[in-house]
């Protein structure tokens, strides 16, 4: 765990995953100015290493980023697909973007401008699309862009997207973009063309969180949607826009969501630090984690890359990371052993066949018909002595 915060260090406000080469993983955290001297400190970007056997990151990051005073606060960060970038937004400024380079003994975090996203003003939600290649920021004041990455070229600027944007997502394929909003509004952008969809809700409805599909095999789109004093997480078929039904989940209202990776399972946080785990083939929840944060709304939930772990921050707690009760995943090296074991099985029954099933040989023979042929007349050929086997070729 990461402390939310002491005299030296303000309290963790949001975090990432960073994938890196040969399937390891780090975190990144980001730290605000510290409470009881915020004239006096700076808000901070931290990277940590993770290790799966112990399901904890380093005790002391790998390399720190100490932003300028005037920036103000971290509010969010988006990591890049390729674990190579890092982006992030401050209270006071705009976006700043960071090219991360090194191994955990030489890891460094450099500096980059960002022209279309400085001095934007805080952005609630940060996303990269699924294949890297476009950036969304979702401000405090309504205002969504979405940008080509790397080359910053601008895709939609609509400066009055939502009252306030809440949160947001990228399909699987990266053609759609979801967006909601304080208000409990809902809208679909299709990227391509800019159209634009409304999702129908009720006059009694909010829709709060989303999170698109990610197994590649069905197209869904989860909303939480608060009716009344009831919480439910809706489902909307993304080739209509029609909503196809809800559940009830966590059963309380959620501050976050996120859907891992591989998109077998949909998580939920609350506003008083539960989370819960949902099977999305089933709809079932496979896993609770109450009062993980406790009294305290959580600020980040998001899968680890390549493990059943999720990272969780809030501002009184700081950064926890949970290994989820769910069952383990077929390692690649487990499938092969699978494989191999059911070839070795298959030659070791068809050996005993043959040296046991007498039935097929014991048919009457005829005066000058040979007998049951020996195991070695498969497996040995003696070698010819005619060098040409095939014989003349005419040409």
């Amino acid at each position: 765990m990461v402390s939310g915060g002491s005299d030296q260090q303000g309290p963790v406000t949001c975090g990432s995953w960073i994938r890196r080469s040969e399937n390891a993983n780090w975190v990144v955290f980001g730290r605000s100015r510290a409470k009881d001297s915020p004239s006096s400190s700076s808000s901070v970007l931290e990277i940590f290493s993770f290790d799966p056997k112990t399901t904890s990151h380093s005790s002391s990051p790998l390399t720190t980023y100490v932003l300028e005073e005037v920036e103000g606060d971290v509010v969010s960060i988006a990591v890049h697909p390729s674990g190579d970038d890092v982006v992030c937004s401050t209270s006071n400024g705009g976006c700043r973007s960071f090219e991360l380079y090194g191994q955990e003994s030489t890891a460094k975090l450099l500096a980059k401008e960002l022209p279309p996203l400085q001095g934007i003003g805080p952005q609630n939600c940060l996303a990269f699309s699924v294949d890297g290649s476009k950036l969304a920021t979702g401000g405090v004041d309504g205002h969504l862009r979405i940008l080509e990455w790397p080359s910053l070229r601008i895709i939609l600027d609509e400066p009055k997207a939502h009252k306030s944007v809440r949160d947001m997502d990228f399909s699987l394929d990266s053609e759609f973009l979801a967006s909601t909003s304080t208000d409990g509004s809902a809208r679909i952008w299709k990227l391509e063309d800019g159209v634009l969809t409304t999702l129908t809700r009720n006059s009694d409805e909010k829709i709060e969180l989303c999170r698109f599909s990610k197994d590649g095999t069905k197209p869904f789109l989860f909303c939480t949607v608060q009716k009344g004093d009831k919480a439910l997480t809706a489902v909307w078929d993304i080739s209509t826009w029609s909503k196809i039904g809800h559940k009830r989940l966590l059963k309380k209202s959620a501050s976050v969501m996120s859907v891992s990776k591989d998109g077998k399972y949909l998580a939920l946080g609350s506003k008083d630090g539960d989370i819960c785990v949902v099977e999305v083939k089933k709809m079932e929840i496979c896993h609770w984690s109450k009062r993980l944060h406790l009294g305290t709304g959580i600020e980040t939930l998001e899968f680890c890359p390549t493990e059943r772990v999720v990272l969780t921050t809030s501002n009184q707690w700081g950064a926890v990371v949970t290994k989820l009760n769910v069952p383990a995943d077929w390692k690649e090296w487990q499938i092969y052993l699978v494989l191999l074991g059911m070839f070795l099985a298959s030659a070791v029954a068809f050996y005993i066949f043959f040296e046991n099933s007498d039935s097929f040989w014991n048919f009457p023979l005829g005066r000058n018909q040979p007998g049951r042929p020996q195991l070695g007349a498969f497996l040995e050929s003696p070698p010819s002595d005619d060098r040409n086997i095939w014989g003349p070729v005419d040409m």
